[in-house]
Protein backbone atom coordinates (compact mmCIF):
# COMPACT_ATOMS: atom_id res chain seq x y z
CA UNK A 1 0.00 0.00 0.00
CA UNK A 2 1.50 3.30 -1.13
CA UNK A 3 1.87 6.07 1.45
CA UNK A 4 0.23 9.34 0.28
CA UNK A 5 2.64 12.11 -0.66
CA UNK A 6 2.56 14.71 2.09
CA UNK A 7 2.29 18.42 1.48
CA UNK A 8 2.85 21.43 3.70
CA UNK A 9 2.79 25.15 3.09
CA UNK A 10 1.80 28.61 4.23
CA UNK A 11 -1.34 30.38 2.97
CA UNK A 12 -1.72 34.08 3.80
CA UNK A 13 -5.26 35.37 4.31
CA UNK A 14 -5.23 39.03 3.30
CA UNK A 15 -7.76 41.72 2.62
CA UNK A 16 -9.12 45.08 3.69
CA UNK A 17 -10.19 45.55 7.33
CA UNK A 18 -13.35 43.62 8.25
CA UNK A 19 -13.32 41.41 5.13
CA UNK A 20 -13.88 38.30 7.25
CA UNK A 21 -10.35 36.87 7.40
CA UNK A 22 -10.47 35.85 11.07
CA UNK A 23 -13.91 34.27 10.68
CA UNK A 24 -12.57 32.24 7.76
CA UNK A 25 -9.46 31.23 9.71
CA UNK A 26 -11.54 29.91 12.60
CA UNK A 27 -13.78 28.02 10.15
CA UNK A 28 -10.81 26.41 8.40
CA UNK A 29 -9.02 25.43 11.60
CA UNK A 30 -12.21 24.31 13.32
CA UNK A 31 -11.46 26.17 16.53
CA UNK A 32 -11.41 29.73 17.78
CA UNK A 33 -7.86 31.07 17.58
CA UNK A 34 -8.57 34.58 16.26
CA UNK A 35 -10.95 37.12 17.70
CA UNK A 36 -13.86 38.23 15.56
CA UNK A 37 -15.94 41.41 15.86
CA UNK A 38 -17.81 43.70 13.51
CA UNK A 39 -15.19 46.39 14.15
CA UNK A 40 -12.45 47.14 11.64
CA UNK A 41 -8.80 46.64 12.64
CA UNK A 42 -9.68 43.88 15.11
CA UNK A 43 -6.72 41.68 14.09
CA UNK A 44 -3.45 43.41 14.93
CA UNK A 45 -0.79 40.83 14.20
CA UNK A 46 -0.02 37.69 12.25
CA UNK A 47 -1.65 34.60 13.73
CA UNK A 48 -0.96 31.10 12.46
CA UNK A 49 -3.77 28.58 12.19
CA UNK A 50 -2.50 25.06 11.54
CA UNK A 51 -4.79 22.44 10.06
CA UNK A 52 -4.71 19.15 8.17
CA UNK A 53 -6.64 18.14 5.08
CA UNK A 54 -5.86 14.60 3.95
CA UNK A 55 -2.09 14.30 3.50
CA UNK A 56 -1.65 18.08 3.53
CA UNK A 57 -0.79 20.37 6.43
CA UNK A 58 -1.82 23.96 5.73
CA UNK A 59 -0.53 26.81 7.86
CA UNK A 60 -2.86 29.78 7.50
CA UNK A 61 -1.52 33.24 8.27
CA UNK A 62 -4.28 35.55 9.48
CA UNK A 63 -3.06 39.09 8.81
CA UNK A 64 -4.24 42.54 9.89
CA UNK A 65 -6.44 44.39 7.42
CA UNK A 66 -4.44 46.25 4.77
CA UNK A 67 -5.14 49.86 3.92
CA UNK A 68 -3.22 52.18 1.63
CA UNK A 69 -2.07 55.03 3.86
CA UNK A 70 -1.58 54.04 7.51
CA UNK A 71 -0.97 57.16 9.59
CA UNK A 72 -0.39 56.21 13.22
CA UNK A 73 2.53 54.06 14.36
CA UNK A 74 0.21 51.23 15.40
CA UNK A 75 -1.47 51.24 11.99
CA UNK A 76 1.92 51.14 10.23
CA UNK A 77 2.97 48.18 12.38
CA UNK A 78 -0.23 46.32 11.52
CA UNK A 79 0.09 46.87 7.77
CA UNK A 80 3.77 45.90 7.89
CA UNK A 81 2.77 42.64 9.62
CA UNK A 82 0.28 41.91 6.83
CA UNK A 83 2.81 42.39 4.03
CA UNK A 84 5.36 40.26 5.89
CA UNK A 85 2.74 37.53 6.09
CA UNK A 86 2.36 37.63 2.31
CA UNK A 87 6.11 37.59 1.68
CA UNK A 88 6.50 34.42 3.75
CA UNK A 89 3.60 32.51 2.17
CA UNK A 90 3.49 29.91 -0.57
CA UNK A 91 0.05 31.11 -1.64
CA UNK A 92 -2.05 34.18 -0.86
CA UNK A 93 -5.84 34.27 -0.60
CA UNK A 94 -7.31 37.73 -1.15
CA UNK A 95 -10.52 37.94 0.89
CA UNK A 96 -13.00 40.51 -0.43
CA UNK A 97 -16.18 41.53 1.35
CA UNK A 98 -18.66 41.03 -1.48
CA UNK A 99 -21.31 42.98 0.40
CA UNK A 100 -19.06 46.05 0.53
CA UNK A 101 -18.11 45.58 -3.12
CA UNK A 102 -14.80 46.44 -4.76
CA UNK A 103 -13.53 49.21 -2.53
CA UNK A 104 -10.47 51.34 -3.08
CA UNK A 105 -8.67 49.19 -0.52
CA UNK A 106 -9.52 45.99 -2.39
CA UNK A 107 -8.27 47.54 -5.63
CA UNK A 108 -5.05 48.62 -3.94
CA UNK A 109 -4.34 45.14 -2.54
CA UNK A 110 -5.13 43.40 -5.84
CA UNK A 111 -2.78 45.77 -7.66
CA UNK A 112 -0.04 45.21 -5.10
CA UNK A 113 -0.36 41.43 -5.41
CA UNK A 114 0.01 41.72 -9.18
CA UNK A 115 3.15 43.84 -8.82
CA UNK A 116 4.67 41.36 -6.38
CA UNK A 117 3.85 38.48 -8.76
CA UNK A 118 2.73 36.17 -5.96
CA UNK A 119 0.59 33.05 -6.34
CA UNK A 120 -2.91 34.07 -5.33
CA UNK A 121 -6.55 33.03 -5.28
CA UNK A 122 -9.56 35.30 -4.99
CA UNK A 123 -12.14 34.65 -2.29
CA UNK A 124 -15.42 36.59 -2.39
CA UNK A 125 -16.86 36.41 1.13
CA UNK A 126 -20.34 37.11 2.54
CA UNK A 127 -22.00 35.87 -0.66
CA UNK A 128 -25.25 35.18 1.21
CA UNK A 129 -25.83 38.93 1.24
CA UNK A 130 -25.20 39.65 -2.46
CA UNK A 131 -27.07 38.81 -5.67
CA UNK A 132 -25.36 36.33 -8.01
CA UNK A 133 -25.04 38.76 -10.92
CA UNK A 134 -23.20 41.20 -8.64
CA UNK A 135 -20.84 38.44 -7.52
CA UNK A 136 -20.03 37.52 -11.10
CA UNK A 137 -19.42 41.18 -11.94
CA UNK A 138 -17.07 41.60 -8.96
CA UNK A 139 -15.21 38.44 -9.89
CA UNK A 140 -14.74 39.61 -13.45
CA UNK A 141 -13.44 43.03 -12.42
CA UNK A 142 -11.03 41.72 -9.80
CA UNK A 143 -9.63 39.07 -12.12
CA UNK A 144 -8.70 41.86 -14.51
CA UNK A 145 -6.76 43.64 -11.73
CA UNK A 146 -4.59 40.67 -10.76
CA UNK A 147 -3.82 37.13 -11.90
CA UNK A 148 -5.68 34.72 -9.63
CA UNK A 149 -5.31 30.97 -10.02
CA UNK A 150 -8.92 30.39 -8.99
CA UNK A 151 -11.93 32.29 -7.67
CA UNK A 152 -14.05 31.04 -4.78
CA UNK A 153 -17.36 32.37 -3.50
CA UNK A 154 -17.99 31.64 0.16
CA UNK A 155 -19.75 32.60 3.35
CA UNK A 156 -17.14 32.11 6.07
CA UNK A 157 -19.77 32.66 8.76
CA UNK A 158 -22.20 30.05 7.41
CA UNK A 159 -19.59 27.70 5.94
CA UNK A 160 -20.88 27.85 2.37
CA UNK A 161 -18.13 27.14 -0.16
CA UNK A 162 -15.42 26.81 2.50
CA UNK A 163 -14.89 23.10 1.82
CA UNK A 164 -14.16 23.71 -1.89
CA UNK A 165 -11.60 26.38 -0.97
CA UNK A 166 -10.06 24.05 1.60
CA UNK A 167 -9.75 21.21 -0.94
CA UNK A 168 -8.04 23.46 -3.46
CA UNK A 169 -5.54 24.85 -0.98
CA UNK A 170 -4.66 21.36 0.29
CA UNK A 171 -3.56 20.44 -3.24
CA UNK A 172 -1.90 23.79 -3.98
CA UNK A 173 0.65 23.82 -1.14
CA UNK A 174 4.09 22.34 -1.96
CA UNK A 175 5.03 18.70 -1.51
CA UNK A 176 7.07 18.08 1.60
CA UNK A 177 7.00 16.90 5.22
CA UNK A 178 4.64 18.48 7.75
CA UNK A 179 6.13 21.46 9.54
CA UNK A 180 4.27 21.24 12.85
CA UNK A 181 3.09 18.44 15.17
CA UNK A 182 -0.19 16.88 14.07
CA UNK A 183 -2.10 18.11 17.14
CA UNK A 184 -0.88 21.74 17.06
CA UNK A 185 -3.49 24.26 15.88
CA UNK A 186 -1.72 27.59 16.34
CA UNK A 187 1.59 29.20 17.23
CA UNK A 188 0.13 31.69 19.70
CA UNK A 189 0.65 31.11 23.41
CA UNK A 190 -2.22 30.69 25.87
CA UNK A 191 -1.17 33.95 27.52
CA UNK A 192 -1.49 35.79 24.22
CA UNK A 193 -4.82 34.13 23.41
CA UNK A 194 -6.12 35.17 26.84
CA UNK A 195 -5.17 38.77 26.07
CA UNK A 196 -6.94 38.59 22.73
CA UNK A 197 -10.11 37.19 24.31
CA UNK A 198 -10.29 40.10 26.73
CA UNK A 199 -9.60 42.59 23.93
CA UNK A 200 -12.42 41.02 21.94
CA UNK A 201 -14.85 41.61 24.81
CA UNK A 202 -13.75 45.23 25.04
CA UNK A 203 -14.49 45.61 21.31
CA UNK A 204 -17.90 43.96 21.65
CA UNK A 205 -19.06 45.85 24.74
CA UNK A 206 -17.88 49.39 24.09
CA UNK A 207 -19.52 49.57 20.63
CA UNK A 208 -19.15 52.96 18.94
CA UNK A 209 -17.34 54.43 21.94
CA UNK A 210 -14.48 51.98 21.53
CA UNK A 211 -11.03 53.51 22.10
CA UNK A 212 -8.84 51.78 19.51
CA UNK A 213 -5.66 52.99 21.19
CA UNK A 214 -5.71 50.34 23.92
CA UNK A 215 -3.99 47.03 24.50
CA UNK A 216 -4.36 44.04 26.80
CA UNK A 217 -1.31 42.40 28.36
CA UNK A 218 -1.37 39.18 30.37
CA UNK A 219 0.98 39.91 33.26
CA UNK A 220 0.47 36.73 35.30
CA UNK A 221 -0.51 33.13 34.54
CA UNK A 222 -0.60 30.95 37.62
CA UNK A 223 -1.44 27.25 37.45
CA UNK A 224 -3.38 26.18 40.55
CA UNK A 225 -3.42 22.80 42.25
CA UNK A 226 -7.12 22.28 41.54
CA UNK A 227 -6.47 22.50 37.78
CA UNK A 228 -7.77 26.05 37.42
CA UNK A 229 -5.66 29.03 36.36
CA UNK A 230 -5.34 32.54 37.78
CA UNK A 231 -4.86 35.16 35.08
CA UNK A 232 -4.00 38.81 35.70
CA UNK A 233 -4.16 41.32 32.87
CA UNK A 234 -3.52 45.01 32.36
CA UNK A 235 -5.75 46.98 30.02
CA UNK A 236 -3.62 49.85 28.75
CA UNK A 237 -5.30 53.10 27.69
CA UNK A 238 -3.63 56.23 26.38
CA UNK A 239 -6.16 58.65 27.94
CA UNK A 240 -7.87 59.07 31.29
CA UNK A 241 -11.20 59.33 29.47
CA UNK A 242 -10.66 55.94 27.87
CA UNK A 243 -9.90 54.40 31.25
CA UNK A 244 -13.19 55.75 32.59
CA UNK A 245 -15.05 54.25 29.60
CA UNK A 246 -13.53 50.81 30.17
CA UNK A 247 -14.32 50.86 33.89
CA UNK A 248 -17.84 52.31 33.51
CA UNK A 249 -20.14 53.65 36.18
CA UNK A 250 -19.25 52.05 39.53
CA UNK A 251 -17.11 49.51 37.66
CA UNK A 252 -20.08 48.02 35.80
CA UNK A 253 -18.46 47.92 32.35
CA UNK A 254 -15.22 46.38 33.59
CA UNK A 255 -17.19 43.73 35.47
CA UNK A 256 -19.21 42.94 32.33
CA UNK A 257 -16.07 42.67 30.20
CA UNK A 258 -14.33 40.52 32.80
CA UNK A 259 -17.27 38.14 33.22
CA UNK A 260 -17.64 37.58 29.49
CA UNK A 261 -13.88 37.16 28.98
CA UNK A 262 -13.61 34.70 31.88
CA UNK A 263 -16.45 32.57 30.53
CA UNK A 264 -14.93 32.56 27.03
CA UNK A 265 -11.51 31.61 28.37
CA UNK A 266 -13.05 28.80 30.39
CA UNK A 267 -14.59 27.34 27.22
CA UNK A 268 -11.47 27.81 25.07
CA UNK A 269 -9.03 26.51 27.71
CA UNK A 270 -11.46 23.85 29.00
CA UNK A 271 -10.77 24.71 32.64
CA UNK A 272 -11.90 27.09 35.36
CA UNK A 273 -10.42 30.57 35.03
CA UNK A 274 -9.95 33.20 37.74
CA UNK A 275 -9.54 36.49 35.87
CA UNK A 276 -8.38 39.79 37.38
CA UNK A 277 -8.37 42.94 35.24
CA UNK A 278 -6.56 46.19 35.98
CA UNK A 279 -7.07 49.32 33.87
CA UNK A 280 -4.04 51.58 33.58
CA UNK A 281 -3.26 54.80 31.73
CA UNK A 282 -0.01 54.73 29.78
CA UNK A 283 -0.18 57.88 27.71
CA UNK A 284 2.73 56.91 25.45
CA UNK A 285 2.31 53.14 25.18
CA UNK A 286 1.91 53.51 21.43
CA UNK A 287 5.48 54.81 21.26
CA UNK A 288 7.16 52.08 23.34
CA UNK A 289 8.71 49.07 21.54
CA UNK A 290 8.09 46.81 24.57
CA UNK A 291 4.33 47.04 24.24
CA UNK A 292 4.48 46.20 20.54
CA UNK A 293 6.40 43.03 21.33
CA UNK A 294 3.78 42.13 23.93
CA UNK A 295 1.01 42.26 21.32
CA UNK A 296 3.09 40.46 18.69
CA UNK A 297 4.08 43.34 16.42
CA UNK A 298 7.40 44.73 15.21
CA UNK A 299 7.99 48.32 16.28
CA UNK A 300 8.07 50.52 13.15
CA UNK A 301 10.69 53.24 12.92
Amino acid sequence: MNTPVTRAGFVALVGAPNAGKSTLLNALVGAKIAIVTHKVQTTRNRILGITIRGPSQIIFIDTPGIFKKPKRRLERAMVDAAWKGISGADLTALIVDAKAGITGQARYIAGALKKQNVRAVLVLNKIDKVARDQLLAQSGQLNKMAEFEETFMISALKGDGVSDLFDYLSKAVPKGPWLYPEDQMTDVSLRFLASEITREQIFLNLHQELPYALAVETTRWQERRDGSVRIEQNILCDKDGHKAMVIGKKGAMLKKIGTAAREEMGQVFDRKVHLFLFVKVSKDWLEKPFHYREIGLDFPG
